[in-house]
């Protein structure tokens, strides 16, 4: 039987300016602009909107910046969101990855301890350290995701690659021949 082609709606949200439109367009173009305008997903006004944007997703992006303690408190509040308004259709929360991203700014706003209990105690997948400026860790992170939404979607539960909220060590754990995008 031949391999098929399957789509999947994967959520990025996060506070305004944490890196969410270079996210997509670091991973899908593999290009970085440091000078994008703030696009309306991030804004506060189009928060009763969630509902409509979050339908049928497979698994979310939360992303926020080390350097910025207030995103980071957001995360808290974007993870409840989504856990109240989506859930795989056997009724568990969609895999969810944190971003610390812009980790190649200093100083650090948070601790990778704050992050690391921060993440198992609500519920994500893991998190990763990123910079997209840099392109540091995006196709691994991603990588993962796709890993556990395809686990999900199989029925298979979650990936070895993490215990649940565990901070992710990027290596290469892709089975060989095993290969994205």
């Amino acid at each position: 039987m031949g391999q098929r082609d399957r789509m999947f709606k994967v959520l990025v949200v996060g506070d305004a300016t944490v890196g969410k439109t270079s996210l997509v367009q670091r991973y899908a173009n593999d290009s970085f602009n440091r000078h994008y305008k703030s696009t309306v997903g991030g804004q506060e006004r189009f928060t009763s909107m969630t509902r409509l944007y979050y339908r049928e997703a497979s698994a979310c992006v939360i992303m926020f910046d080390v350097t910025n303690s207030s995103t980071f408190s957001s995360s808290h509040r974007w993870k409840q969101d989504l856990d109240s308004k989506v859930l795989l259709p056997d009724g568990s929360p969609v895999p969810c990855l944190l971003l610390a991203n812009k980790c190649d700014l200093s100083p650090w706003a948070v601790t990778r301890e704050e992050i690391d209990r921060f993440s198992k105690e609500n519920g994500f997948s893991g998190w990763v350290e990123t910079s997209v400026k840099e392109n540091k860790n995006i196709n691994e992170a991603m990588r993962v995701l796709i890993e556990k939404m395809m686990c999900s979607s199989s029925g298979e539960g979650s990936s070895a690659s993490a215990a649940s909220g565990d901070y992710i060590s990027i290596r290469d754990t892709s089975p060989p021949g095993w290969s994205c995008c």
